[in-house]
């Protein structure tokens, strides 16, 4: 009887656990989340072609670390996160990167970096949007603008964004497409 009794006991402590878990408790990686911005290159000569950018390298302002698929790539096309607190994000886009330490790795000083650099700024209002119980919330950005800081010698000669009052809500489609 006793054998009975535990066992019961065992089933019963077993059924009360697997209540509290649910087959949606576990997120599918196959569910949206916060969406990164797309950008697409084209050719400011004939606007209508994509244009690769050769040696091109990103890196976020105040990182000291490119973006991990975009340290001297050839790409038309990039993805950026965008930082979901607060209303701004900050990239180096940089054409014909090239890096030389002069031999001496260990001393930053006499680095030099070759190529173009331009800085985009990104702006936006950010919105929180209920995904599930096992996702929890996604970040989507509202009134999405880019401007691109001039320096007198930008590679990046005009934009284009693909809607008006711009948004980020998922990554099925460009965003913004930068001429050069």
């Amino acid at each position: 009887m006793n054998y009975y009794k535990g066992l019961a006991i065992f089933f019963g402590v077993l059924t009360i656990l697997s209540m509290g878990c649910e087959p949606d408790d576990i997120c599918p990686e196959s569910t949206p989340t916060t969406p990164s911005l797309i950008i697409r290159f084209y050719d400011i000569s004939i606007p209508e072609n994509k244009k690769k950018v050769f040696k091109f390298r990103a890196q976020g302002v105040g990182n000291d670390n490119p973006l991990t698929d975009y340290n001297v790539v050839s790409t038309d096309s990039i993805v950026l996160p965008l930082k979901t607190i607060g209303n701004s994000t900050q990239y180096k886009l940089h054409k014909d990167y090239t890096y030389s330490d002069n031999g001496t790795p260990d001393d930053p000083n006499d680095d030099v970096i070759g190529g173009n650099e331009d800085i985009i700024t990104l702006n936006y209002s950010t919105e929180q949007v209920y995904v599930s119980r096992a996702c929890g919330y996604k970040t989507i950005f509202k009134n999405v603008t880019l401007t691109i800081e001039s320096d007198g010698d930008n590679w990046i000669q005009s934009k284009e964004s693909l809607t008006d009052n711009q948004s980020v809500e998922d990554e099925t489609a460009a965003h913004f497409k930068l001429f050069h």
